[in-house]
């Protein structure tokens, strides 16, 4: 993938202690869903995964890919309409039958017996598949690994304090040759207290070694910028 940087100047904030005892619950985020309160769920689609889908894809096909934390992103229906595999989690059971209704999608259900209370949603094509548990929970569903990883608004959203156990779940998906974008946020943190948290450069490269290398950068809203970050193996 390529390695380019825009020529952007961006300020990394050092005061990051600001959101490191920030903690929201499951039950929190399932009442952002029943609440409306879904500001962070973009109905367009991400415009950067759209400029670097190509890239991303680099024409391969029939391609697993793995959406953490999918709420009803409209990005699962781009990569399964181009025949590739989509595998999603999810908390909020709202946001997933959302995302099959609002996407025309018939689906059956059916119990994760690995987790208890747990459910996955598959669509009638079969291509789409979107387990309603803790992210963290989904290791022991035995999904498989993934040729992509799609992550916009997981990473931002996991509680600073759990961002290591995260990373480590993602890394046990990845397949050989695998390709993992990541979308992040940069801002002050001091102003805003997250969710969407603040997540450095530095910090990314701490979670990911040297997976780590940049794409892109762009300007999104006043004083918070979009940064796409791509995780490649070496």
């Amino acid at each position: 993938m390529a390695n380019t940087r825009m020529s952007l100047d961006i300020k990394e904030y050092p005061d990051t202690e600001a959101q490191q005892n920030r903690v929201l619950t499951l039950e929190e985020w399932q009442d952002k869903w029943v609440t409306g309160h879904t500001a962070f769920h973009q109905e367009q689609g991400n415009q950067l995964l759209k400029k670097n889908l190509d890239i991303f894809l680099k024409h391969e096909s029939g391609l697993r890919v793995f959406f953490p934390l999918c709420g009803k992103a409209v990005e699962m229906k781009w990569f399964a309409d181009r025949g590739h595999s989509v595998v999603g989690v999810e908390i909020s059971e709202l946001g997933i039958r959302e995302f099959f209704k609002e996407q025309n999608l018939s689906y059956s259900e059916e119990p994760i017996t690995e987790i208890p209370g747990a459910t996955v949603f598959k669509s009638s094509s079969g291509n789409i598949s979107l387990y309603c548990c803790s992210i963290f929970d989904l290791p022991r569903a035995n999904i498989g690994k993934f040729d992509r990883i799609w992550d916009r608004g997981a990473l931002v959203a996991i509680n600073p304090g759990d961002r290591k156990r995260y990373t480590d779940v993602m890394l046990s998906l990845l397949e050989k040759g695998f390709q993992y974008l990541l979308s992040v946020l940069s801002y002050d943190p001091t102003k805003h207290a997250g969710p969407p948290f603040y997540v450095p450069d530095a910090e990314i490269k701490r979670l990911f070694g040297k997976l780590f290398c940049f794409i892109n950068r762009s300007d999104i809203m006043e004083n918070q910028v979009s940064d796409l970050h791509g995780l490649q193996p070496k």
